[in-house]
């Protein structure tokens, strides 16, 4: 039987006393060609005229915390989670996934007009689609509303520091890929100089534009920050840009309270005055413009290599789920971690590891498991399984 037969007939398949995996593994299964996300209509007036595509796992966690992730340019939602894994995270850990999806009829590469006052302004625009796609989502499936969160890549990591601004009451944390702090662009040509120059603009002015963009006091999002250090489509100086913006805003100091290498590249930590931990950045050393993976060599892989979704050796939305709150993660071996002398919040540890030797010139990390190890083939695990249990010869 092919792997498309063998899906079929798994999903047509009666349950049978003593095969209990084979859900989870038609759903893993599925995702190998796509995602599982659907689309939704009428949460709203829509003003910004997006799509809305959303996941929930058989099985959730009572009150489960929402996720919102935004595509990048010439991306859609569907093929932006088969490559970052987001909704195999969500069938893990119990949670909701939201994905708003650009149309072409409002940007002719189907990216977030995060540099557009009308798309960006609290309670306008595509910003405002954004906030009535999570508050259908709240309602409908009853989600804890401490536990929002929201994360995009390129001009949606630029969207996600534009939701994380206007609304910064909706969502506890956001983790910014490649992105550019909120604000520094009302014009497309503003955009444009934002992404290739980034030139430096004091903290404090940087924190006023997200200070203005609403009336919130505080209490702020956590915020994650990532960017490759080769990236020639948005200048890496903007994730420091991000930095200082969301350092002002939390009242923090320009220097790192502890750094550290995590799966071979720089982690960076500041926390708060109750030890959390409120604001990270990674650096991926010699990674281009993209979300990072780890897919080489992993048991449980998360997501897909492909355009702009790269092979780095980190699982980035393992490690963005891990920041919102929604994992649990043991110490690994090998730890190797500096820390300023102050009080150190457990998550600025447990998420430390030493690097792995790289060859002069190369993105990729060696393997995390001996040469010569075979991935898994689906297609041979579900017939044995069917075989097994008597439902194929």
């Amino acid at each position: 039987m092919s792997l498309a037969d063998n899906i079929e007939f798994l999903r047509h398949l009666p349950k049978v006393p003593g095969i209990n995996g084979l859900g989870a593994l038609t759903a893993a299964l599925k995702r190998e060609g796509g995602s599982p996300i659907v689309e939704s209509t009428g949460f709203g007036s829509n003003p910004g005229d997006l799509k809305m595509f959303a996941y929930v796992p058989a099985t959730v966690t009572p009150k489960p915390a929402l996720v919102v992730v935004l595509h990048g340019c010439t991306q859609k939602a569907a093929g932006y989670d088969a490559g970052t894994g987001w909704s195999a995270l969500a069938d893990k850990y119990g949670f909701v996934l939201l994905m708003p999806e650009q149309k072409s009829s409002n940007n002719g590469n189907t990216c977030f007009n995060w540099f557009s006052p009308e798309d960006t302004t609290r309670d306008s625009g595509e910003a405002l689609s954004i906030r009535q796609m999570i508050e259908a989502m709240a309602v409908e499936h009853n989600v804890d509303r401490k536990r929002i969160y929201v994360t995009g890549l390129s001009a949606g990591g630029a969207m996600t520091s534009v939701m994380l601004a206007t609304y910064p009451e909706v969502f506890a944390a956001g983790a910014i890929i490649a992105g550019l702090p909120y604000g520094i662009a009302n014009t497309m040509q503003e955009a444009l100089g934002g992404m290739y120059r980034s030139p430096a603009r004091p903290a404090s002015d940087l924190g006023s534009l997200v200070r203005k963009a609403s009336s919130h006091a505080g209490p702020w999002p956590k915020v994650s920050v990532w960017h490759g250090s080769a990236d020639r489509t948005v200048n890496p100086a903007n994730a420091g840009e991000i930095v200082k913006q969301w350092l002002d805003v939390h009242g923090l100091p320009p220097a790192p309270m502890a750094s550290s290498d995590v799966d071979g590249y720089p982690r960076e930590v500041w926390w708060d005055a109750d030890g959390e931990s409120v604001v990270e950045s990674y650096t991926i050393t010699n990674m281009a413009h993209g979300t990072p993976l780890a897919i080489t060599g992993q048991d449980e892989p998360y997501g897909a290599a492909g355009a702009f979704l790269l092979e780095a050796g980190i699982a980035s939305s393992y490690h963005i789920a891990q920041f919102f709150g929604l994992t649990k993660q043991l110490a690994p071996r090998n730890t190797v971690i500096t820390v300023a002398p102050a009080k150190v919040p457990a998550d600025a540890i447990v998420t430390a590891s030493a690097p792995r030797p790289r060859a002069e010139g190369d993105r990729r990390f060696s393997p995390r498991h001996p040469p010569g190890r075979r991935g898994l083939d689906i297609n041979a695990v579900i017939t044995r399984a069917l075989t097994a249990a008597g439902l194929m010869k």
